[in-house]
């Protein structure tokens, strides 16, 4: 037992034993991590599909479509970039369409959903995330404010491309009092998602299975 201790006094006093004991705690600490990721990661994914799907729902009515939105997807180029969208099928026939598209408010990125019919009217906007300010920005969201219903049947023909703005700026929107920046944004997001769907309205319309 003495030579033991002094080996473990001699080990606690070398130079090189603090570092091993810190990389022993950094190994511990590390797999203690991924372990707990890899448990958290299939609550977190099955999180991220039933917000996806109660999104979606507002987006595109059930009876437009008998198959799952959140599953029937594609990845359309826009440019460089590649864009996931949602297709709404029945009778293995495209009947809607929904995606998302960023405008930038006052504070920062401002995600919506747009659901589309096949001649490109609008079914539905919804707003997935933003960091406006709250009583000013937010009634972009369904539950601060009806604001963005407004788009609901619109289309890049109605109004005309041009009138596609606020109407401080000339257009047909309402802005907000105190915050033009947010529905400006909103305005030119929703715009830029019907340019897309103009612009890649056949692949979108095809359906998966035939892509």
């Amino acid at each position: 037992m003495n030579a033991l201790s002094a080996r473990l006094s001699a080990f606690r006093e070398a130079p090189a034993a603090h570092g091993v004991l810190l990389a022993l705690f950094a190994l511990f600490t590390a797999l203690v991590l991924a372990i707990s990721d890899e448990l958290a990661r299939g609550p977190i994914a099955d999180r991220a599909t039933e917000d996806l799907n109660a999104s979606l729902v507002q987006v595109i009515p059930d009876g437009l479509h008998d198959n799952d939105l959140a599953s029937d997807r594609i990845e359309v180029m826009d440019g460089a970039a590649p864009v996931t969208v949602y297709q709404a099928t029945r009778d293995g026939k495209v009947t809607a369409a929904a995606f998302e598209r960023v405008g930038y408010g006052y504070g920062g990125a401002i995600k919506v959903l747009i659901g589309l019919d096949p001649e490109g009217a609008i079914l539905g906007v919804r707003v997935l995330a933003h960091a406006e300010t709250p009583g000013l920005g937010d009634k972009i969201e369904t539950a601060k404010d009806d604001w963005i219903l407004g788009f609901d049947g619109r289309s890049l023909g109605d109004p005309a491309p041009e009138d596609w703005k606020v109407k401080r700026d000339g257009g047909v929107f309402d802005q907000f009092s105190g915050a033009t920046i947010t529905p400006r944004a909103v305005v030119a997001a929703v715009k830029g998602g019907l340019e897309f769907f103009a612009a890649h309205r056949d692949e979108i319309l095809t359906p998966k299975e035939a892509s």
